[in-house]
Formats: structure tokens, C-alpha cells, sequence
């Protein structure tokens, strides 16, 4: 069943006129339904301007106007209601020790209220950045900056948004609306920006993606079309393009989640691109795209992910986008995965206590936190992500390690952390190229300022667990009344260049008051990360499952990737196969590079149901598993009829008898009744029973009067159930 929700928006000030005061509507949330939709056919949406701009080093940073009124930024909210929480947090972490991994780097001051002149006009700042090879990219609310990663000499503003769009025209340059994000493309070493334009219509994504690695030189310039407003825009790198999730309004309603795919490739090369969309119903709403850490990409042709969360589950999609033939693209879910039960955060709203004011701030809790995290091991795949949820008599961070999404998606791990009474939310989480785990959020309550915090693990800690809190930058006042909005978001990001360094940035106040917050960035590391690693292997399937009818044969292509260098021969096995079915491999052993045909052959009296066959590659002390799910469609329940003897004499005037034997096949347990044709005048068949029930025997007599007919007669028995039958004959002699 799904859940009712409310929504109300905050923040009823838009610099102009555009967007309703307040709304209120009721939707539902698929909260427990477990069946799976596969949307195929999107709708594709031509970018209505492209272009190149001139190096942004050049273009004056735009700033806002002087004695501009304050005003908070638009944000359409979910209210849930009822979600109970059924029973104790399971996975809460109240206690923490006092052993911590964690290395503090340096902290510096980011966008905010005094910092490199810069005056606060819009709330809350929507702190989002992320660093690439020498650089480190803020974008705050409506403004931007560039700094040095080493020396965090600031390169380039602040910078209203809008700026990267100097000369673009309509509302990507018109327009300052906020919601911004930036990633750097791993892969690619560019820079991806975007925000939306929502004060002016049409409605707009505005994207922006560098020419080089230098966020300060040229940039290719998109503008897409949305048709409702595409409130809270996300956005993830993958190797098959840019994707992105919006909450969409048609008015004053909720119009659902949309989903999109932006042509990366094409807009890597600034040319002409298109996007591919898919709209879903109002049941869902707050997905986040996966973004892509580290330096293995995801298998090739693996989907991209989307994640968001139900009643106690999250809830996965996967997105394959077809660029040559759009109606081969595909959107599927959700998979429910169950998780510890929770209730959000003060209920979707406003709880969140500071030392000295009576203003409650916003938790955002009805939604995932920025971002979803996805990073390639090699023996296995990992997405982190994190929401704020009730702990106790206050508000922690709930956070998630799935592992093996495009198989049979697992919740690895999962914690709730609330090590003591104060209210920690507005998380955000990333995992480094060793595994550890570091997790930033804010920390306020009545004893104390808001404040920017983080913690994190070793693979090596118990599961579900963090260490102990490091403090990035004490709050110096707390949010006046007024004003509950905070955040809409943090930002965790990972150093593209060792693998290891964690990058977080969030906001703080210096002095209580309003519209008067500033920003952190800082940095700290984790053991065990950027040793030299040693040549490895990973092994994908394609499909990563398999559906077969019995009888018949699947099939799946066993990949096997080298990692670090590795090159040798891997041995593949295969366990787990289905009963009376057999399972081999085109070739083996595998070379990197190269691949294997698993072929699962059934026999007709395979049982159906979902088997896992475990692929092992083995190549020395190396060893590395795959599951593939076979799912075995069984043949349809019958039966089949023998008597014995098969041939008869009777005398007339005299009987004679035969068994006829009922034989089930694939579970058959129906009830089979029977009948007999073919026999000369005089000749009286009768069964003893007349019915059997599923596999059984019954006793056919045959009686001959004293006139019987005499001859040689093929008499045919007919076993009937439903709409199944079998036949069998019986040569009958009557002399």
C-alpha cells in the first residue's frame, strides 16, 4: 500500500513573481509495492541553445544588485505522514569510543557572509563543490568560485551563476534561480555545472561542461526545455552520460519524479544534444542519480542507478539509455530493498533545536541527501547514500552500503549515527578507493550552535559502525526566527587524484542572525588508502541474470576485466546449478580482456524457481565470485496413461482385466477420469476407481456376452483432467 503525503512549500520568495505563494497537495508514495515497471520509449528533448563561451577568467564575476531584498530560494517539499516507526532502530549507533582513523587536513572559507566580499541575499546557501585535479569548485545558492586545491587561493569570484551563461540569452542568462550542482567528470577531467531557470518560462535545466580541466577557461552551454517545473534538480556522471532526477510541478501539484540522460558524449564536444526522459507517477518523488567515484569505471553497458526510499525500503531503478535508437532506452523499477525501520526526521519538516533561539530549523528529511555514490571494486560494486531519520528522542544520520545493484541488490551495511542528544542531518557520503567510508553533516541542539561535523570507517570496523566525530568548524550563532530553511544540501566528494582525500563543504553562521550564513571546505583522509595496489581481476556477467524455460538453455557472457595491470589466465567454475540442469563455459580459462559463454542447459523435469549460480574466476592466489540468478519458467503440470498388459484375449461370455497407470509429470495432482472406445458390439468396459487423483492406477475389466463380437479391436482409454488428457490402447481379442 503507499502512503498519503502533504506538501507545502517554504521559501515563498522567488526574487519575482513566477512561481504560486503555497501549495498544498496529496499524493501517494509506492512505499512496499514490490513489482517491477519497465518504461521503454522516452521522451527525447533537443537542447533549444548550445554554444561556447568565452574563457570565464575573462567575464566579469556578476554580482548582485545592492539593497536587493532578502529573500529565501523556491523549494517544494514532502511532507509524509503517518510513516510510524514499527519499532527501535535496530542499527542505531547512540555511542561512539574514542579512537578515530581519521586524519583532519586543512580547512578553509568557502562562499558566505563576509568572505571575499561577498553579502548574503538568498536562503538557504545550497552549499554543493567538488574538487578536481587542481581545483576545488563551489557553487553556493545563486553564486560561485573557483579555488586553488593546494594553496586555496581563490582563482575566480564569487560569481553570480548565471555568469557562466554571459550572452547565452533567455533565462540561462537571465536568470539566477538557484539549485545549483557541480561535479567534475572523472573520466573526462572536465567540469560539469548546472542550475535551473524557473522565474521565467519556458523552464529550463541550464548545463554547463568545461572545455578543459581549467574551470575558469571556455565552456560548451546547453539549455534543455523542461515542461513543468523541475524543482531540485541532482545530477551524476556516468560513462554513457550526464543524468539527472527533478522533483516536477504542473502548477500548484506535484506532477512526480522525472528522470533524464543527457548525451555526455556530444556535450563533451559541444555539439548538438539531446536528452532522454522518463516521467513518473506521482507515487514517487526525490530519486537521486549514482555518480560515479574512483578510477574503474562500472562494467560496460551496466545501467545507471537511481535510488530513493519508501516505507522502510529503498527503492532502486535502473536507467539504460540507448542514444542511437531512443525506443531501446529503458527506465525499470523500483526493486523495494528492505531496510532497518525508520521514521524520517521530524516528519519531512521542521525540528531541529539551536542553542539561544526558538527558530527551528529544516531537516529535509523526507528525501535522500546529495549524493547517491558509486564506485567499481572490481569484486564487487558499491553505492553509499545517507537521509536524516528519527533517533530517539532526536535526529541522526541514517546511511546505506548497497552492494550488487544490477544483480540482486543488498544492503551491505547500514547505521544510523546519533552518538549523543544532539540533532545531526543534512548528511553527505562518500567512500575512497581503499573502502573507508567518511560521512559530513551539520550538528546543532540546544546546548550548542549550529556546527559542521563529520566521521567515518575502516573496512576493518565492526559493520554499521562509525568512529568518533571530528568537529570541521564551530558554529558562532544560531538562525533567527524567521528563517527555518537550512541547506537544501551538503557535499562529499572524493580527490580524483590520489583516490583518498575527502573533500567536504557546509554552512555554519559566524553570529546569530539572518541571511548571514557562511561556508567551510575542508579535507581529511583515512588509512589504508593510496598504497601501491597489486594486479587484479574482476568478472561481470551480461546478462546479469538469466530467465530459461525448462528444457531449454540460457545463456551469459562472463567477462574478465584486468585490474592494475593484470594480464594472466583466469579459471572459471560454476556452482549452484540448477537441479537436473548442467552449466559449462564456452572457454576456459579467460585471458583479461576477453570472455566466456556460461550456458545453463535444463531438462524438462527442471523445477521451477530462482537459482543463483556462482561464477568463480581463479587465477593463483587470486579469486573473485559473481552471482547470476537463473530463473527457471517450469514445464506446465500433465500426465501421461500405460495399462499393463497392453494386449488382452477374453472369451465370450468370460472378463478380462489391465492396469492403466496415471503418470504425473512437473508436480501434476489432478483428478483423472476415463473412458474407453473402440470395442465390438457385446463388449462392456468398466473402472475401478473411475477416478484417480494425481499419479495412481486404476483397474479396467473388460466383459464379452455370449453374442460378443469376436475379433481383434484397438481399444483406446482416454484419461481426462480439466483441460488435460492423455490416451493409451489396449489390443482386446474377443473369441
Amino acid at each position: 500500500m503507499g502512503r498519503a503525503f502533504s506538501m507545502a512549500r517554504k521559501g515563498v520568495g522567488v526574487r519575482k513573481a513566477g512561481i504560486a505563494a503555497a501549495i498544498a497537495a496529496v499524493f501517494l508514495l509506492g512505499a512496499s509495492a514490490g513489482a517491477q515497471n519497465v518504461q521503454t520509449g522516452p521522451e527525447v528533448i533537443q537542447a533549444v541553445q548550445h554554444d561556447v563561451s568565452p574563457a570565464l577568467r575573462d567575464l566579469a564575476p556578476g554580482q548582485e544588485v545592492a539593497g536587493e531584498i532578502k529573500r529565501e530560494m523556491p523549494l517544494r517539499l514532502f511532507h509524509p505522514a503517518g510513516q510510524a516507526q514499527s519499532q527501535a532502530d535496530p542499527v542505531l549507533q547512540s555511542t561512539v569510543g574514542t579512537s578515530s582513523d581519521i586524519t583532519p587536513g586543512s580547512n578553509f572559507a568557502g562562499v558566505g557572509e563576509g568572505d571575499y566580499g561577498f553579502t548574503d541575499l538568498y536562503a538557504p546557501p545550497d552549499t554543493n563543490g567538488s574538487v578536481g585535479a587542481t581545483q576545488y569548485v563551489q557553487w553556493v545558492n545563486v553564486s560561485f568560485a573557483v579555488f586553488d586545491k593546494t594553496s586555496h587561493e581563490l582563482l575566480y569570484g564569487p560569481a553570480l551563476g548565471k555568469t557562466l551563461w554571459s550572452g547565452f540569452g533567455g533565462g540561462c542568462q537571465n536568470n539566477d534561480d538557484g539549485d545549483p550542482v557541480v561535479l567534475w567528470d572523472k573520466a573526462a577531467q572536465r567540469w560539469v555545472m548546472t542550475q535551473f531557470s524557473v522565474r521565467t518560462t519556458p523552464y529550463l535545466q541550464c548545463v554547463a561542461v568545461s572545455k578543459t580541466g581549467d574551470a575558469t577557461g571556455e565552456w560548451y552551454r546547453y539549455a534543455f526545455e523542461m515542461p513543468y517545473f523541475n524543482d531540485y534538480p541532482k545530477l551524476g556522471v556516468w560513462p554513457d552520460g550526464y543524468y539527472m532526477t527533478f522533483n516536477m510541478f504542473n502548477g500548484n501539484f506535484f506532477a512526480g519524479a522525472r528522470a533524464c540522460a543527457l548525451d555526455r558524449n556530444s556535450m563533451l564536444n559541444g555539439a548538438t544534444a539531446t536528452a532522454q526522459c522518463f516521467q513518473l507517477s506521482t507515487s514517487y518523488g526525490g530519486l537521486l542519480p549514482s555518480d560515479l567515484d574512483g578510477k574503474t569505471p562500472p562494467p560496460a553497458g551496466e545501467p545507471n542507478f537511481f535510488l530513493a526510499f519508501g516505507s522502510n525500503v529503498l527503492q532502486l531503478w535502473k536507467f539504460h539509455v540507448d542514444w542511437t535508437t531512443p525506443a531501446k532506452s529503458t527506465f525499470t523499477g523500483p526493486t523495494n530493498i528492505p531496510v532497518a525501520p525508520f521514521s524520517m526526521a521530524c516528519n519531512g519538516g521542521t525540528c531541529i533545536p539551536q542553542l539561544g533561539s526558538s527558530q527551528k530549523l529544516d531537516s529535509l528529511g523526507d528525501r535522500l541527501m546529495f549524493r547517491l555514490a558509486y564506485r567499481n571494486f572490481g569484486d564487487h560494486e558499491s553505492l553509499v547514500v545517507n537521509h536524516s531519520i528519527t533517533a530517539g528522542t532526536s535526529v541522526g544520520v541514517r546511511w546505506y552500503e548497497l552492494r550488487s545493484p544490477n544483480g540482486a541488490p543488498t544492503v551491505y551495511q547500514q547505521g544510523t549515527y546519533a552518538p549523543d542528544s544532539n540533532y545531526r542531518w543534512m548528511g553527505s557520503v562518500a567512500m575512497d578507493g581503499a573502502g573507508n567510508i567518511g560521512l559530513g553533516y551539520s550538528v546543532s541542539g540546544t546546548g550548542i550552535y549550529p556546527q559542521v561535523a563529520y566521521t567515518g570507517r575502516v573496512p576493518t570496523d565492526p559493520l554499521g559502525t562509525m568512529q568518533a566525530e571530528t568537529v570541521m568548524k564551530l558554529g558562532g550563532g544560531s538562525q533567527q526566527k524567521t528563517l527555518n530553511r537550512w541547506g537544501d544540501y551538503s557535499a562529499m566528494s572524493i580527490d580524483p587524484v590520489d583516490d583518498c582525500t575527502f573533500w567536504y563543504t557546509n554552512e555554519y553562521l559566524k553570529q546569530s542572525g539572518t541571511f548571514n550564513w557562511s561556508t567551510v571546505i575542508g579535507t581529511f583522509t583515512m588509512p589504508g588508502c593510496g598504497t601501491e595496489p597489486s594486479p587484479d581481476f574482476s568478472i561481470s556477467a551480461n546478462p546479469a541474470s538469466v530467465s530459461v524455460n525448462a528444457g531449454q538453455s540460457g545463456t551469459s557472457a562472463i567477462s574478465v576485466t584486468g585490474v592494475n595491470g593484470f594480464s594472466g589466465p583466469v579459471t572459471l567454475s560454476a556452482t549452484g546449478c540448477p537441479t537436473n540442469a548442467t552449466c559449462w563455459f564456452s572457454a576456459n580459462p579467460v585471458n583479461a580482456g576477453s570472455s566466456s559463454t556460461l550456458t545453463i542447459a535444463t531438462a524438462s523435469s527442471t523445477p521451477g524457481g530462482t537459482y543463483t549460480v556462482t561464477v568463480t574466476g581463479t587465477s593463483g592466489t587470486l579469486s573473485h565470485s559473481r552471482n547470476v540468478p537463473v530463473t527457471v519458467v517450469a514445464q506446465a503440470a500433465s500426465f501421461t496413461l500405460g495399462a499393463s498388459p497392453s494386449s488382452l484375449t477374453v472369451n465370450r461370455n468370460s472378463s478380462g482385466s489391465t492396469t492403466v497407470t496415471v503418470t504425473g509429470a512437473n508436480g501434476f495432482n489432478g483428478s483423472v477420469s476415463f473412458s474407453v472406445s473402440g470395442l465390438g458390439r457385446g463388449t462392456i468396459a468398466s473402472f475401478n476407481p473411475k477416478t484417480v487423483t494425481g499419479p495412481g492406477s486404476t483397474t479396467l475389466t473388460f466383459k464379452a456376452n455370449k453374442n460378443a463380437q469376436t475379433g481383434t479391436f484397438n481399444a483406446t482409454i482416454t484419461g481426462t483432467s480439466g483441460s488435460l488428457s492423455s490416451s493409451t490402447t489396449v489390443s482386446l481379442t474377443i473369441q
